[in-house]
Order: structure tokens, then C-alpha cells, then sequence
């Protein structure tokens, strides 16, 4: 199991995570598609041309998805009980067709359950970049994961 328990994580705790990805047409074609979002910036090339980018723009919930789920198996493989919430999303940057993606974690909460003795709460500011070094994503991210058993 490759996710952590909560015992075993530390306020501080920093991953960037190896797993990188180039963000296809059809990443975001079906994406798009999937979740009824009918944005032309996304979808429609000719639109996307006579905006400000001059380009077809990539979903940015594909983006934050994608941050996510670069993320987890160093994380919460296997030790999540449940996701309680994402705060504080921004997205500093837009991330275009072709741009390589990685994703960063950082601990920075830990908090016993209350109403959970076999689990904890452990917050993570997760952080998306593109190959020119700039955030194009980040949220901190609660999750309820389990106690290593004993």
C-alpha cells in the first residue's frame, strides 16, 4: 500500500509526486464532454482564437482532478477513509493543450478525529505545475485517513 496512515505523516511533510503528465486534446475534450461543460474556450478552437490565450484553454476542473489524482498514491492509497473537503482552490495560471503537468503535496494540519479513534484528519496543500515552473492549480485538501493498527 503506497498511502500513508495518519500516524506516520508530520506537519511539513513535502512530496513532489513522479507521476507527470501531458495534457491531451482528448483529456480535455472528454472531460469536458463527460461533465456537460460546453465552455467554447475548451472546446471550440475558433473561439478560443479570438480570446485574450488565442488558444483552446484546458477545463480547469480536468486540472484540479488531475492534481488530485497525481497525488494520491503517495498520500491516501489505501488509508482513506473519506475526503471532507477542498479549500482555498485558485488557479494562478492557465494550462493550455500540451503543457506537462506534476503535482506537489504538502502536510500542513494534523488534528485527531473526535468522533474517530481509528483515524485522523490530515490536511494538505496540494499544488499543480506546469513544465515552465508555475502553479496552475492549488488547494488544500482534509482527509479522513486511517490509524496505522497496532
Amino acid at each position: 500500500m503506497a498511502g500513508r496512515f495518519f500516524d506516520q505523516w508530520s506537519i511539513g511533510d513535502m512530496i513532489e509526486h513522479d507521476i507527470r503528465r501531458t495534457v491531451t486534446e482528448t483529456d480535455n475534450l472528454l472531460f469536458s464532454t463527460m461533465t456537460h461543460n460546453p465552455q467554447p474556450l475548451h472546446l471550440d478552437v475558433e473561439a478560443a482564437k479570438a480570446s485574450e490565450f488565442g488558444q483552446i484553454l484546458v477545463n480547469g476542473t480536468f486540472t484540479f482532478s488531475l492534481m488530485i489524482g497525481l497525488s494520491v498514491g503517495d498520500t491516501t492509497l489505501g488509508t482513506l477513509v473519506a475526503n471532507l473537503g477542498y479549500d482555498k482552490l485558485v488557479m494562478p495560471h492557465p494550462v493550455f493543450l500540451g503543457d506537462t503537468l506534476y503535482a506537489t503535496s504538502e502536510v500542513i494540519a494534523l488534528k485527531e478525529s473526535k468522533s474517530r479513534p481509528n483515524a485522523g484528519i490530515v490536511t494538505f496543500l496540494h499544488r499543480c505545475i506546469n513544465q515552465r515552473g508555475q502553479i496552475v492549480c492549488q488547494s488544500e485538501r482534509s482527509a479522513l485517513i486511517k490509524r496505522h493498527a497496532s
